[in-house]
């Protein structure tokens, strides 16, 4: 009798199976737990507010400088700070912020605003009772807040 040793290196199909899909929930659970979207609605909401506070900053050095008087734009309707909307641009640019920036609304553009001719912000401000309302109307919403928005 011949005696036929089956030497088997390697792995079983079966196994190959097992372990593809161990990976395949494992990467399932990695990216619930990262959320890229969650991660970039976070981002912008984040430059948005720092966009915000960043404009509410400057009109209120134009009006420390003259005399508490704000720019002729904002009146006490909100309306977006657009030349065709409450046009404060070259009231505030570039002496009191270097360029107006804008929303991180792919649609809007990705630089901000240096030339006051034609723009739009994607933010709107309002003058309500002597206290000036900067918002950022295009918030995503995530973790329930969708209004970003800095009264002073």
């Amino acid at each position: 009798m011949l005696n036929i040793k089956k030497s088997s290196k390697g792995f079983t199909l079966i196994e190959l199976l097992v372990v593809i899909g161990i990976l395949g929930i494992l990467l399932a659970i990695v990216l619930i737990a990262i959320n890229p979207a969650r991660q970039f609605a976070q981002a912008n909401n984040t430059a948005r507010r720092s966009d915000v506070v960043a404009i509410l900053n400057a009109i209120h050095q134009y009006s420390a400088d003259n005399k508490g008087k704000l720019p002729a734009g904002i009146t006490a309707v909100a309306q977006e700070i657009s030349s065709a909307g409450a046009d404060i641009c070259a009231d505030i640019s570039p002496k009191y912020i270097s360029a107006l920036p804008i929303d991180p609304d792919e649609t809007l553009g990705t630089s901000p605003f240096v030339d006051c001719t034609s723009y739009d912000t994607g933010y709107t401000v309002v003058n309500t009772a002597g206290r000036v309302t900067v918002a950022a109307p295009g918030a995503e919403a995530v973790d329930g807040a969708v209004v970003i928005s800095v009264t002073r």
